[in-house]
């Protein structure tokens, strides 16, 4: 039986009589289309405007050229790399008939040339040549990329772009900081409800005002900054308020669930939902892997190393879940989790700690996980009423 969401080979048997195989390599001012025509010897390329419909239209020539040519064609196949163009074509040429597929661009292998050459016809190239393995249900080719749907590529918005605002007010703080700190003024706190209105009192230690270009600029940045926040909190009251309004299923649910363990909060709760949680996962092995939480070991011959965290999952579940697994430390002391690192650190080893608190955050990922898909409790975790 096939396993949930096995993206590493088509689960389809693939007969090449019937089928056209196409690549696109995207890019902004161009597209270049690559394909394998039952019938035809030659594999055709077309460089294109970038332009769904024109790609669609000789998706739809070369089909009614391998039908002249004899063949009955009953699937149209075609695959990109992930890049700036996010989903929307795959969404768009799926519901126009053709099975889109988006591959992960770090999982088609390249040369190790040290000067390799690099064309969009020799991409196209290498991307055929993965793409058939994969089509064939061969392992190793190339890994597609799930296609999300718009609402829940929608449903990510609000707590990336909280991010970045939050990542905004840390360096307009930072800036009002340093321009006051020039003065000799270290105990002005910007964040402060009535800190604008104090900026005009402000002296320097000789006893002057602020310089006029000095305190229009931070006149300026103050501003800036009050607005930055209100955005925060206009966020953050519009997620309180969905999480109240709708209904108890879907991943609303699920932040509701994840936010009872004691020492998660909303935020963290609606992250790891959004990002990870609500993806259909394989088994634990694939939570730890899109995280970016598992090893990436250099072995060959009698050398026996690890070169630390792969890094090639999701950046924001892998910051959050560190950040997480020492605040877990804090608030959930008696947990099963927070006995096993604390045995394991007991020797106080240089640099244990930073490497066990990694294996912490997979560990406590995985539990999250049992938890809103199984419904299976973390051993002695606390949590608070439901409700």
């Amino acid at each position: 039986m096939p396993q949930l969401n096995d993206l590493s080979r088509s689960l389809v048997a693939l007969d090449q009589d019937s089928t056209i195989i196409a690549v696109v390599e995207l890019s902004q001012s161009s597209w270049l289309a690559a394909g394998v025509l039952p019938g035809i010897e030659r594999q055709p390329q077309k460089k294109l405007e970038p332009s769904a419909e024109r790609l669609l239209g000789l998706l739809h020539r070369w089909r009614d050229e391998a039908v002249r040519a004899g063949k009955k064609i009953t699937r149209i196949a075609l695959a990109f790399e992930a890049g700036r163009d996010g989903f929307w074509l795959a969404r768009w040429l799926n519901a126009r008939g053709v099975e889109a597929h988006v591959i992960h661009p770090s999982s088609v292998a390249v040369s190790r040339e040290h000067r390799r050459a690099k064309t969009d016809r020799l991409d196209t190239e290498m991307l055929k040549r993965g793409f058939l393995g994969w089509l064939r249900g061969e392992r190793g080719h190339c890994t597609m990329a799930r296609v999300p749907t718009i609402a829940e590529e929608d449903a990510k918005r609000p707590n990336r772009e909280r991010e970045c605002l939050v990542g905004e007010r840390t360096r307009i703080v930072n800036r009002i900081k340093s321009t006051l700190a020039r003065l000799g003024i270290r105990n002005f706190k910007p964040t402060l409800r009535k800190a604008a209105e104090r900026l005009a009192t402000v002296h320097t230690p000789e006893g002057m005002p602020l310089p006029p270009n000095t305190l229009a600029e931070l006149q300026r940045d103050m501003a800036r900054l009050g607005f930055v926040v209100s955005q925060i909190r206009e966020i953050e009251q519009a997620r309180q308020k969905r999480l109240e309004q709708e209904t108890e299923t879907g991943p609303h649910a699920k932040v509701r669930q994840v936010a009872r363990v004691i020492g998660i909060g909303i935020e963290t709760a609606d992250m790891l939902v959004h990002e990870v949680l609500s993806r259909p996962m394989r088994d634990r092995k694939a939570v730890a892997r899109y995280a970016g939480l598992t090893g990436s070991p250099d072995e060959s011959g009698a050398r026996r190393r690890e070169q630390g965290l792969a890094r090639a999952g999701n950046a924001r579940v892998r910051r959050g879940m560190i950040q997480l697994a020492w605040r877990f430390l804090r608030f959930q002391k008696q947990s099963a989790l927070a006995q096993w690192y604390r045995a394991r650190t007991a020797d106080s080893r240089l640099g244990m700690r930073k490497t066990m608190i990694v294996a912490l955050a997979r560990k406590l990922l995985i539990a999250l996980w049992r938890f809103v898909t199984t419904g299976e409790i973390l051993e002695g975790v606390i949590l608070r009423p439901a409700g």
